[in-house]
């Protein structure tokens, strides 16, 4: 025949090992607290509605992003634009100092906003 065969591995000498990983999350307390926070919503079709269409719009954009990576030429111009960003982000950002504090600064204001403490 044409087809090359394969040759079998001998596993005689091979070892086993398992591998512990272990970890500090609590996974009664992140379900207690989506409990609490579940029962805290009042208009539950309404919540459920707006995850579902979460959820469509996230496999969408999916597809859409998917497709547009398969062009030839796309990918290595996103490529060159998220690198481009990422350079103008350092230099407005990250260079100097008074730079980062304010990008601190933006940052805490943003944590208060979506944390509700105003």
């Amino acid at each position: 025949s044409s087809r090359p065969s394969l040759a079998r591995v001998n596993n005689k000498g091979a070892r086993s090992a398992s591998v512990v990983v272990r970890s500090n999350i609590d996974t009664d307390e992140i379900i207690s607290t989506v409990t609490e926070k579940w029962d805290e919503v009042e208009n539950k079709p309404q919540a459920i509605i707006y995850a579902g269409g979460a959820v469509v719009a996230l496999v969408i954009v999916n597809s859409v992003v998917g497709a547009i990576n398969n062009l030839p030429l796309f990918p290595k111009v996103f490529e060159l634009v998220g690198l481009g960003y990422s350079a103008w982000f350092t230099y407005k950002y990250l260079l100097f100092k008074s730079s980062r504090a304010e990008l601190a600064a933006d940052v805490e204001e943003l944590k208060s906003k979506i944390g509700g403490s105003d």
